[in-house]
């Protein structure tokens, strides 16, 4: 009986036993190639030697023809002459009586003298076997001559790479210079054609710089921008007085609104003690409307109610009409197609100027690119709204609104901050 284990002991013995049978019989089979090769390798040095070479021994081996049948044996070696045979003064009279002579080897099988001679002349290489210095030409390289023909050609295929290069651009929106992007409503990008007929800006934006949250458009060193706050009832109380001290040159404060649903026209309810305040500060000030209307009679509406409001306050800065969804309800513009928004956007700037205020229009990129048409509203001013640290509205516009979550001294909480690159308070 074996114990546990004996069986495993056992294969394992006989495995290692099988592997050194191995190694022994390849380890034998190599050095028997060894051995063969060696042994091979000696002989064609020996036969290379000078004095023994087969062709060297047939060379100098004779038989004349009257010993038919006579093969001298070989004496030892491949080569070795018969003894007497060369340096015979026996040769000549042997070729006179047509004794011819001709070369032999033993009887073992060896190539006859003939043979060799054979093999020589048809493997043997000539001069005109190395053709191949033919493939570098005598004298100096030549080089190919351009034509002016040939340029006509490179020029041809430099232009057809050009035009497929264009064509490719034109095909992307995103090269071709011709549109810009947009982000719609519900978060979806658009390449929206930039129109021609409207006057594009003409802001180095690399001229830009943003300190605590201030924006400031510099030009040969020196500040030719103005820095502004737009202010309503969510703010709560401001202290304008520290809102200039901060740096601020200009506030926009909202008049009022027209109900979303209702469509009521209501007052802001700081706009009042904001107007009075701005102005003892020495701010100059602009207002702006929340426009819901849906006929450009309400607009007229609306924009009547903005100059009554004013009454006697002096402004400097525009008179702006904003109008957008509302974003957490139905709002009654909804419906409207973009030529119903654009009249009535226009109706309600025409009554303001009018009264004798600088219009303004406010929007987003999108909606100023696909609510309303620019094209009918060239003669009133941008406030382009934006948060991004460079804009990239492609048209003129005179205020960008940057941030709606800046920081400022007089303001308490979020601030939006604005930039314009217009003084108003120069008439």
């Amino acid at each position: 009986m074996r114990l546990p284990g004996e069986e495993e002991e056992r294969n394992s013995r006989l495995s290692m036993g099988y592997m050194v049978m191995g190694i022994s019989l390849g380890l034998l089979l190599i050095v028997g190639v060894v051995f063969y090769a060696n042994k091979e390798t000696g002989g064609g040095k020996k036969g290379a030697g000078g004095k023994e070479t087969a062709v060297m021994a047939l060379e100098h081996e004779k038989v004349t023809q009257g010993q038919e049948g006579e093969v001298p044996e070989a004496a030892g070696e491949l080569g070795d002459v018969p003894t007497g045979s060369a340096g015979s003064g026996d040769n000549a009279e042997d070729t006179a009586s047509g004794q011819v002579e001709s070369p032999v080897v033993a009887s073992n099988g060896r190539k006859t003298m003939e043979d060799i001679e054979k093999l020589y002349r048809e493997n043997r290489l000539t001069a005109s076997d190395l053709d191949f210095w033919d493939m570098y030409p005598e004298g100096e390289e030549k080089r190919p001559v351009y034509s002016e023909k040939d340029g006509e050609k490179e020029a041809e295929e430099q232009a057809r790479y050009e035009e497929a290069a264009r064509e490719e651009a034109e095909s992307d929106p995103s090269r071709d210079g011709k549109h810009t992007l947009v982000t719609n409503r519900d978060g979806t990008e658009e390449w929206v054609a930039i129109q021609p007929s409207l006057k594009q800006h003409s802001y180095d934006f690399t001229k830009l710089t943003k300190k605590s949250d201030k924006m400031a458009y510099y030009e040969s060193g020196r500040k030719i921008s103005y820095l502004g706050a737009d202010i309503s009832k969510e703010n709560g109380e401001v202290d304008f007085v520290m809102l200039k001290e901060a740096g601020v040159d200009y506030v926009m404060l909202r008049l009022g609104a027209r109900g979303y649903g209702s469509g009521e026209l209501l007052l802001d309810e700081k706009f009042e003690d904001n107007l009075t305040k701005a102005a003892e500060a020495g701010l100059d000030i602009g207002v702006y409307f929340f426009s819901q209307a849906i006929t450009a009679s309400e607009a007229e509406e609306e924009a009547e109610f903005v100059i009554e409001k004013l009454g006697d306050h002096k402004i400097t800065y525009p008179v702006v009409f904003r109008m957008e969804y509302a974003s957490n309800d139905t709002s009654r513009i909804e419906s409207l197609s973009v030529q119903q928004k654009t009249g009535i956007a226009k109706e309600f700037l025409d009554t303001i100027e009018d009264g004798g205020y600088k219009p303004m229009i406010y929007g987003t990129k999108e909606w100023l690119l696909k609510e309303i048409d620019l094209t009918k509203l060239t003669d009133c001013d941008v406030w382009l709204s934006q948060q991004e640290d460079m804009p990239d509205y492609p048209y003129q516009f005179q205020m960008w609104q940057y941030t709606f979550e800046g920081r400022i001294s007089g303001i308490t909480g979020n601030a939006a901050m604005n930039i314009s690159f217009a003084d108003y308070s120069v008439k």
